[in-house]
């Protein structure tokens, strides 16, 4: 959430950084309800004021043994009239909370201007794509011929957007989660978390997902104890650990890694990446959080996608990362780079990575906050990333290591978590 501040200091400003996402700030909507607002909140100060005048009044009144029934009558007057104004107080200052709730975050400075995915700008490029002496198959000709990726299980168990893994590819898929655990909680300073699959509707309000995005979710009816949601990321829950907190100054940089499955209904994706394993409706995620002092948020941000990268490198598997352009952010992003993992099976870069800087945006939503330097709470800056997708990091180990004779070589690094299995072949 942005800091209504900032738009009652030059909402114009505002509108114009947040054009170039493309967004249109509705400012005579807030400008309205900022007039309501501060008329009503004069006249409640007034009769705030008039009320302890009364009191002071009648006080003095009864000690002088003077009637103080009229006095006491617009006493009460003034208290029905305060209270009706504080009620409607309240009122306007829940409109601009839902107002504010459906206002995406001001990009950073730093971040390209751009309308969509072809304006984003190349950072780096590591390592060079694999030339192979055979036609490369793509990931899901490659699980077909195996016997161990399996679509048309998955839809009758489930529907389309599923998967059914067999085999040592199950076990590589459950490798390539564990690598990825023990690099970032043994060398880059990460404590591993196991959090709930399922969170409360103020979870997903802290971290951006509502109300814009609930078509996006899986919602689970809870008769009168209203919903509960399935994860479409580990971000959600993680982040959350810090909502209505105030962090020790000393704690910060807290760093979270967490491995989960998650949940997308893909709403609006139909007809898209419809083939194989790249957009599904449940796939695992190892998610990096850090909640960091916001002198340090960008310092963060690089050494959180850094981290990110350090798996694709460790695979040996060619990669970009892409700087997002403004129109091509996500809702609560300042700033996000894009990994792009290199397919084979594809010739194409493909996302396997987002890390994001969200500065006090969800922190603002969560009240998030540490004691800063002087003592005083302060909202603190939130960053994730994926380190990395698991389902997209096993479509690239398999296409980047396909043999000639669809087999699959196991990359040197995940070697140790496969008991002994070194190529994948047909079951």
């Amino acid at each position: 959430m942005l800091d209504p501040q900032l738009l009652r200091g030059d909402i114009e400003a505002v509108a114009r950084r947040l054009a170039m996402r493309p967004y249109v700030l509705d400012t005579a909507s807030f400008t309205a309800l900022e007039e309501e607002r501060k008329a009503v909140q004069s006249r409640t100060q007034e009769l705030q004021s008039l009320r302890n005048s009364f009191a002071k009044r009648i006080g003095q009144a009864k000690a002088k043994g003077e009637d103080a029934g009229a006095l006491m009558a617009e006493a009460t007057q003034a208290n029905v009239d305060l209270s009706g104004l504080e009620m409607k107080l309240q009122e306007i200052q829940e409109k601009l909370r839902v107002f504010l709730l459906d206002v995406p975050n001001l990009p950073h400075v730093s971040v390209p201007e751009g309308r969509g995915a072809d304006d984003n700008v190349e950072v780096r490029r590591v390592g060079e794509p694999r030339s192979f002496n055979f036609t490369a198959k793509d990931h899901t000709d490659l699980g077909a011929a195996l016997g161990q990726l399996d679509f048309e299980t998955a839809t009758k168990i489930a529907g389309p957007r599923f998967v059914v893994m067999k085999g040592a590819l199950a076990r590589l898929h459950r490798a390539i989660a564990q690598f990825m655990l023990d690099v970032h909680t043994a060398e880059h300073g990460y404590t591993e978390i196991y959090a709930p699959y399922l969170v409360n509707a103020e979870s997903m309000r802290g971290t951006g997902q509502l109300p814009k995005f609930e078509d996006d979710l899986f919602a689970i009816p809870r008769g009168d104890a209203g919903k509960l949601y399935l994860i479409p990321t580990a971000e959600v829950p993680v982040t959350n650990m810090v909502r209505d907190e105030i962090v020790p100054l000393d704690k910060l940089p807290l760093k979270f890694v967490c491995h989960t499955p998650c949940f997308r209904s893909e709403a609006g994706s139909y007809g898209k990446d419809t083939r194989g394993m790249i957009r599904q409706h449940q796939f695992d995620k190892v998610e990096l959080v850090q909640i960091v002092h916001p002198e340090k948020s960008y310092e963060g941000h690089e050494e959180l996608t850094r981290h990110a990268e350090a798996i694709l490198q460790r695979l040996e598997l060619p990669y970009r990362v892409m700087a997002l352009c403004t129109g091509d952010m996500g809702f609560s992003s300042a700033k996000t780079y894009d990994i792009e993992v290199w397919l084979p099976g594809q010739s194409a870069y493909r996302e396997i990575s987002s890390c994001s800087n969200f500065e006090a945006f969800q922190a603002r939503r969560m009240q998030a906050r540490f004691r800063n330097e002087k003592g005083r709470p302060e909202l603190a800056h939130t960053l994730n990333g994926s380190g990395l997708a698991v389902g997209r990091t096993l479509i690239a180990v398999m296409e980047n290591y396909q043999q000639e004779d669809g087999s699959i070589a196991v990359p040197a690094q995940l070697k140790p978590y496969m008991g002994g299995v070194e190529v994948l072949r047909p079951l």
